[in-house]
């Protein structure tokens, strides 16, 4: 067998084929002349690709709990723990922005924001944070604004793990059961109590595993929210943000809030 690989080819390379590299590498169009803008454009772009597959873990393992497959369901939560951590890491190349060096190629965002994001969206209702305001930017765009719909009405993965606890004879309120989907989760005494006495049982139960992987996911979760939070403080402090949004006092207000709550403040009562 011959050592030198196939370097002749009739069209494209089986390689370009495949990862449709030629497409990805000539998406940048810089608005400004300042060289910072390739590397805050390249970064965005990066992270919605890791959002696209983020949101295809997530959705992987609400399927699975739905035929009760909790390895895979738990594979999926796993996966995701890695490309959380390479998402958290595409904060690096914006983290030390000066507010001068933001500036040089700010107005070339006009009023996009971060906020906008379809894909990003689609995370955060996976996790309960549900919100039909959050629609509306998309109005325009009939596809993304029917996959959005579609998503905020579709159970969250936290809305597939209580209905998962049911099934497994937990004692999980009717009425969260049967809830309106569209709406954010807001935490319950009842369902912090069931995971208290998951906690306090057998570590190696599906319930105990999958509160674990929950809780890894949630943490890496917070940690982009914060980081979020302190590159922005460094490039701009307290002024507007993008798009008229808030800015800083909009994601400190997202960062002190926790997904899939009860799993945090049941660890208080074991």
């Amino acid at each position: 067998m011959s050592e030198t690989p196939n370097l002749d080819f009739a069209g494209t390379t089986p390689y370009e084929d495949y990862v449709q590299a030629d497409v990805l590498t000539h998406l940048q169009h810089p608005l400004s002349d300042d060289p910072g803008e390739m590397v805050f454009l390249v970064t965005t772009q990066v992270m919605e690709l890791w959002f696209t597959v983020i949101v295809h873990e997530w959705e992987t393992a609400a399927k699975a709990l739905r035929g009760d497959d909790v390895p895979t369901a738990l594979a999926a939560l796993t996966r995701s723990t890695y490309e959380l951590r390479s998402l958290n890491a595409s904060w690096e190349p914006l983290a030390h922005l000066t507010p001068a060096q933001f500036n040089s190629y700010r107005s070339a965002l006009g009023e996009g924001s971060g906020f906008q994001s379809a894909m990003y969206r689609r995370m955060e209702f996976l996790l309960g944070e549900k919100a039909s305001s959050m629609l509306v930017p998309h109005r325009g765009a009939p596809r993304v604004h029917d996959e959005l719909e579609k998503a905020l009405h579709q159970p969250s993965l936290y809305d597939e793990v209580l209905r998962f606890l049911a099934r497994r004879g937990h004692d999980i309120p009717a009425g969260l059961l049967d809830r309106d989907l569209s709406q954010r989760y807001e935490p319950q005494p009842a369902v912090e109590s069931v995971w208290t006495r998951v906690y306090e049982g057998d570590p190696t139960t599906p319930e105990a595993r999958l509160g674990e992987g929950l809780t890894e996911v949630a943490e890496l979760v917070w940690r982009w929210r914060n980081d979020h939070l302190v590159a922005t403080r460094r490039a701009m402090g307290s002024k507007v943000g993008t798009g008229g949004s808030a800015g800083v006092a909009w994601l400190e207000r997202r960062a002190q809030k926790n997904v899939f709550p009860e799993l945090w403040t049941a660890r208080s009562y074991v």
